[in-house]
């Protein structure tokens, strides 16, 4: 006997043996295999639900850092804040995070992901539901909820007919009835995934024909619906300036309410109303914009985003000459409404003046000497601004924030290191400004509103496409995918049913169909019952 055929002992090696060397006639995958297997990763829907998931993460930097789309005034303030980290917003596009490469890719990607997953199913689900049910197995016993019930080969129409009231679609093989149910389920899951590409589609390309602009109003105060009124205007890469409804919006009043009975939250703002008068079409109408509570005009959505007060504030030259006197919008630095404001006066002075100041609303005085606000309504109006004279740095090209006021080659007159005290004024009140540069008037005051004209086509479809989405996905989780089947065997009739998937109420559907087929004096089961998915009755004999 050869030494192969000895039986193997304690302690013999046994070698690995050696794997097949290649040949050069095996088929190589190729650049249309590798395309193929790229393609196909790409279409599976593990994939997909990945990018969806990275398209959320992607979308984080959108909600922290300011955009430019929806805060210009926040990304100026970000980038003077953190010059040092200005080449890294721009590397990222971190203030255009919705338009930037990196994001439309992941979005492309995500689209086409869906799209390529989506049209096979249909073209599956379309020949399945055009198939017949599938042959009756041939041990019934095997399945859920078996059980025989009395009757026989002629029973099998009526046991065909309570199938088809129950919603199935039916086939006779013989001496059986094969039924099945559920395809709505797969109908569902396929709505669901093309209204995701729809909200995919719409929200991508709707959104480039609207626009949305930022006008501060005071009060008596109004503007044009044209690019030039706005404060900041933001459009879609499709949007074109002749969309522009003609309109014109005027700010009333607008009245604020404030909680003062409530010891513990007094002060805080319980309702904002603007009323304004809308002119559109040669017709002038009344209006109110509260907040979430948008006006419509013209197919655009007028809302109220912020508020504040705007001092008028008139000044004088030495000889007593008005060179300014406007409503100045002061900005809200806390909830009392302390508010802080820039006053730039480059020409009508023998000198350029800066004032920068703040204003309070209820002034009170502070242990410190300083003042505070100590309610955000009109109760005890105070101005205090510091001055400064020399260059507003105004002729140099550079834009300049109306807000900021750069002190760098002035010199401060009033307030601060000064050592004169700041420009102090109630409404009514005037001071000299010092170094005989004129006088300054606190007139008055009146709030001002910041006004959004919002124009965007894609609300009416996103809002169908939810829905619809919505119901697709409970008909793909809810409704039950099930086969059944009645057998006539010389013992009885066999029922059984199988489920594709989870159905814990499968087998007290069996329990209730074999119930309906045992009792044959059921009217319902008698009567003539309709076609389910437009099948007629289908009988195929072995």
């Amino acid at each position: 006997m050869s030494r192969s055929s000895d039986p193997l002992r304690p302690g013999d090696h046994i070698d690995a043996p050696e794997a097949p060397a290649r040949q050069s006639g095996d088929p190589k995958l190729g650049v249309r295999g590798w395309l193929r297997f790229m393609w196909r990763q790409l279409t599976s829907m593990r994939t997909a639900i990945v990018l969806l998931l990275l398209l959320a993460v992607a979308a984080i930097p959108g909600s922290l850092v300011p955009q430019r789309s929806s805060d210009p005034n926040g990304v100026l303030q970000v980038r003077a804040d953190n010059p040092e980290l200005i080449w890294l917003y721009d590397a990222l596009s971190l203030h255009d995070v919705y338009s930037s490469p990196w994001f439309s890719a992941i979005y492309i990607l995500l689209f086409t992901s869906l799209v390529g997953c989506v049209v096979p199913r249909l073209a599956h689900h379309w020949k399945a539901m055009r198939a017949l049910p599938p042959r009756t197995p041939s041990r019934l016993s095997r399945l859920v909820g078996f059980q025989t019930v009395q009757g026989g080969a002629s029973d099998l129409d009526r046991a065909d007919r309570v199938l088809r009231r129950l919603g199935y679609r039916t086939t006779r093989y013989g001496d059986s009835v094969s039924a099945e149910r559920g395809y709505l389920r797969e109908t569902g899951n396929l709505i669901f995934h093309i209204s995701l590409l729809a909200l995919l589609l719409v929200v991508g390309l709707g959104s480039g024909f609207g626009y949305s602009g930022q006008r501060l109003l005071v009060e008596g105060s109004g503007f044009a619906n044209s690019l030039s009124s706005y404060d900041s205007f933001t459009a879609g890469q499709w949007f074109d300036d002749d969309g522009l409804e003609p309109f014109a919006v005027a700010l009333d009043d607008l009245e604020v309410v404030y909680e003062t009975e409530n010891p513990n939250a007094v002060g805080a703002p319980l309702d904002f109303t603007a009323a304004v008068s809308v002119t559109e079409g040669g017709a002038q109408r009344e209006g109110q914009i509260k907040v979430n509570h948008p006006l419509s005009v013209a197919g655009a959505d007028l809302y109220l985003i912020s508020n504040g007060y705007a001092p008028r504030i008139s000044v004088r030259d030495a000889s007593g000459q008005v060179v300014y006197d406007q409503y100045t919008p002061f900005l809200a630095q806390d909830d009392n409404m302390t508010s802080l404001g820039v006053i730039k006066l480059p020409d009508g002075l023998d000198e350029q003046l800066g004032m920068r100041g703040f204003f309070y609303p209820t002034a009170v005085a502070l242990d410190t000497g300083a003042l505070a606000s100590g309610y955000p309504d009109l109760a005890n109006p105070v101005l205090s601004l510091q001055a400064f004279s020399g260059d507003l740095g105004l002729d140099a090209g550079i834009p300049r924030s109306v807000y900021a006021l750069e002190t760098d080659e002035m010199t401060q007159i009033a307030g601060g290191d000064s050592g004169t005290e700041p420009l102090t004024l109630a409404p009514g009140q005037s001071v000299d400004i010092p170094g005989g540069l004129g006088t300054i008037t606190f007139e008055d005051v009146r709030r001002y509103g910041v006004i959004e004209v919002h124009v965007d086509h894609t609300q009416t479809p996103v809002l169908w496409i939810t829905i619809v989405l919505f119901l697709s996905l409970l008909g793909s989780l809810l409704i039950p995918r099930r086969r059944m089947w009645v057998k006539a065997t010389p013992a009885g009739l066999e029922v059984a049913g199988l489920a594709r998937g989870e159905d814990p109420a499968l087998e007290r559907a069996v329990g209730d169909l074999a119930k309906r087929i045992g009792e044959p004096g059921d009217a319902a089961a008698d009567d003539p019952a309709p076609t389910v998915d437009g099948e007629r009755e289908r009988r195929i004999d072995p």
